[in-house]
């Protein structure tokens, strides 16, 4: 890409962030824009004038360099000449490539035209709240003459695209005296002379806007209090959130499954503790950002907050039904025969009053990005109907957007995923030795990862070194008690929607003769290992068979599981415990699509907490080696002569779980470098 003016592109990539910093301007992802300046074409060494435009896909609070597209202005003009109409409109778009500048850069948006056609070296398009309440509301272009006067024109609806960029060309024209204008159902545009006018008009109309709203609303937008659909207490209110949360995920995965984020804030909770949120829940979404990542509408659970568990899991199963009918009959009413095959037809916003929202999405950030982007559309309901009626833009326009064959083609380009994309982890004992290393190859696969540690803080910092909430969380987890094993398995799922696969390796062992083992020696050896796994199966296989997803829980058991060695009593019956879990689970949980499966290690050095806790110079004393040479004493005995180490468990637990191996339940893989005593018969 050619290297832009600096004071031009410096200036836009400011005014960008600053104005995507702030949700109060715009949604993640929503908006772009533009500058427009001069510098020399290194070909004929003329000058010739630019355009630098956000690209398609990009966010404005992250802008950089690279997410900018740049244009010549005099072919972008040229388009003009050459334009087919209104139904030939998207063919434009493949046009903005012939008025590229220079090499690399992003792909130009479908807005590219708003800010090309429009007279003015700056020009910012943004999706505020405050601004789409007013090109909601029934009323919305009376509503813009009377908040803004003539310094900003309504614009009549019309879908993203070439036309649009000249409507608003043209009425920059005729209202010089505007700084810019309301996009009816969808957002603003502002220009400027400057960047710094630009921006100070953007930021005029939107808090313009907001203050009008907050002056005027009325005092229920929503309407009274509905009996019985105030928000629970806080601790209640997440409890039913994580009893509810595997029968949601498998509701929103039916068709394809999806990576869950539950919110209950108060913007929330206070929109479905009022009478008209049924009505206008219904009415779905407007802005085209809003709907194509939260459907038009979301599945709402009819009943009041207390309602029970079983009741309110009965009544979803019934609603989503009659959901994806709903949505079979929308895209069947719209579809013609160019359209894209439907996308599925499960909710991706699914609300309970009382409780809060669940969003779904493709991984953990498109989900989280999906709550966001209805907490925005609830915050624009909230302002059109305390000042007018909402009216978002009608079902046809929204299925013009949501089967675009531009937004086709996009989803066409991204990338493959990756073979664990969209799986749910949660790995027991991992913020060292086997089970950090497993949950940051399953991570590397694609997985969110939940790290589970009785040391919250290293977990936290393992699930940090993976790659943050989207990726990975940290929780403490006793797993030889119950309760805490509950906890760890309900943060897991209120963090990522539910549960596919889980890890049992949280572990320890005492090495010590048969008469040197003490009573307390024994049953802390088995609360950790075959107690804990065998809590942490039942937790998980409850999430797993509610969800009608299958899954994978796999044992990190041992070679001493089969193999008989000195002074070992307690680990290796509590490994001989847990490999027959293995068996146990997988024929009982089958039938529900779930396999476990068991890996078998050696003795595994590096990294070990357990070797690094006293049981390493056991081992060794036994032995008869140096502590620091137990490794390699280990790697020795072995056919192989190489020494185990924790990616190597980590590898084998990611081919067991992973799409080569789905026909592949009760066995036990050994991971030993050969150790022909403890060869599987």
């Amino acid at each position: 890409m050619t290297n832009p003016t600096p004071s031009t592109a410096a200036a836009l990539i400011a005014r960008s962030n600053r104005l995507g910093a702030d949700p109060k301007n715009t949604n993640y992802a929503g908006g772009n824009t533009s500058a427009k300046g001069s510098e020399t074409d290194p070909v004929t060494g003329e000058p010739v004038e630019l355009l630098w435009v956000k690209g398609s896909g990009g966010d404005l609070g992250t802008l950089t360099e690279k997410g900018l597209a740049v244009l010549r202005l005099d072919r972008i003009r040229a388009l003009v000449d050459v334009y087919p109409g209104v139904e030939r409109e998207d063919e434009m778009v493949a046009a903005f490539d012939y008025c590229l500048h220079g090499k690399g850069g992003a792909a130009p948006s479908i807005d590219t035209a708003m800010h090309g056609l429009v007279d003015a070296p700056h020009v910012d398009h943004l999706h505020p709240d405050s601004g789409i309440a007013i090109a909601t509301a029934a009323d919305g272009q009376e509503l813009t003459t009377t908040i803004f006067g003539d310094r900003v024109v309504w614009v009549p609806w019309r879908r993203p695209g070439f036309q649009l960029g000249l409507d608003i060309a043209e009425i920059k024209e005729k209202n010089p005296q505007a700084v810019g204008c309301i996009l009816g159902g969808h957002g603003i545009t502002a220009w400027g002379q400057t960047s710094e006018e630009a921006e100070a008009n953007s930021l005029w109309i939107i808090d313009t806007a907001a203050a009008y709203i907050d002056e005027h609303s009325r005092p229920e937008p929503f309407g009274p209090a509905l009996d019985g659909y105030a928000a629970l207490p806080a601790d209640e209110r997440r409890a039913k959130a994580a009893a509810l949360a595997p029968t949601i995920r498998g509701i929103a995965s039916i068709d394809r499954p999806m990576v869950g984020h539950f919110t209950d804030s108060d913007v929330v909770l206070d929109f479905l503790a009022a009478s008209e949120h049924p009505r206008l829940a219904a009415l779905g979404t407007s802005c085209p950002d809003h709907f194509l990542r939260t459907k038009v509408k979301p599945l709402v659970l009819d009943l009041p907050a207390g309602a029970g568990v079983e009741e309110s899991i009965a009544r979803l199963k019934e609603l989503a039904s009659a959901y994806r009918e709903d949505y079979q009959g929308y895209y069947d009413r719209h579809a013609t025969a160019d359209s894209p095959a439907i996308r599925g037809a499960d909710p991706l916003i699914v609300l309970v009053p009382g409780v809060g929202m669940f969003s779904f999405g493709k991984d953990k950030q498109t989900a989280r990005v999906a709550g966001e982007f209805y907490t925005n559309a609830i915050n624009v309901m909230r302002g059109a109907e305390g000042l007018s009626t909402y009216a978002p833009i009608d079902e046809a326009e929204k299925f013009r957007i949501e089967y675009w064959a531009l937004e086709e083609a996009k989803l066409q380009r991204m990338p493959k995923p990756k073979p664990l994309a969209t799986r749910i982890a949660l790995v027991t004992g991992a913020a060292g030795g086997i089970g950090r290393a497993t949950a940051q190859k399953l991570a590397a696969e694609g997985a969110c990862v939940v790290v589970a540690d009785l040391d919250l803080a290293r977990a936290e910092a393992a699930a940090a070194e993976i790659g943050g909430p989207d990726v990975a969380i940290g929780v403490a987890a006793d797993v030889s008690k119950a309760d805490a094993v509950q906890a760890m398995v309900d943060a897991a799922v209120l963090a990522f929607g539910g549960l596919d696969l889980v890890v049992n390796n949280a572990g320890l062992s005492l090495s010590k003769s048969l008469l040197e083992t003490t009573e307390a020696d024994w049953d802390l050896q088995h609360d950790v290992m075959a107690k804990g796994s065998f809590l942490v199966s039942k937790a998980a296989a409850k999430v797993l068979i509610e969800q009608e997803m299958g899954g994978d829980i796999v044992y990190i058991s041992s070679k001493n599981s089969v193999f008989a060695g000195p002074n070992n009593i307690a680990y290796s019956a509590t490994k001989a415990d847990q490999a027959h879990q293995v068996r146990l689970l997988a024929a009982e949980l089958g039938a529900h699509g779930v396999k476990v499966n068991g890996v078998n290690p050696d003795g595994v050095v590096q990294g070990s907490g357990i070797f690094a806790s006293g049981w390493g110079a056991n081992r060794a004393a036994v032995y008869g080696v140096e502590e620091k040479d137990l490794g390699k004493f280990y790697a020795q005995r072995t056919i192989l002569k190489r020494e185990v180490l924790p990616e190597n468990i980590a590898n084998a637990v990611f081919v067991l779980c992973g799409p080569d191996m789905t026909h592949t339940t009760g066995l036990h893989v050994p991971v030993d470098a050969g150790v022909a005593a403890a060869f599987l018969r």
